[in-house]
């Protein structure tokens, strides 16, 4: 279910700080493309959520 992926992505980060978007599917067991869908929704969800590419980026939540 959606709802269940998206609250395990968020435990993920606050975990975890940064993952890459690879590595969020293969935890959750979706696609990349998935993991991208999700962040868009969480992002328009209110959720302080963003992305950053290249070496050492990653998705991460915005603190505070």
């Amino acid at each position: 279910m959606r709802a269940d992926r998206l609250l395990s992505m968020l435990m993920l980060l606050q975990t975890h700080r940064r993952l890459t978007a690879k590595k969020l599917a293969v935890e959750l067991e979706v696609s990349e493309r998935t993991i991208y869908r999700d962040v868009v929704a969480l992002s328009s969800a209110g959720i302080p959520i963003f992305t950053e590419g290249g070496p050492g980026g990653g998705i991460a939540l915005i603190e505070n």
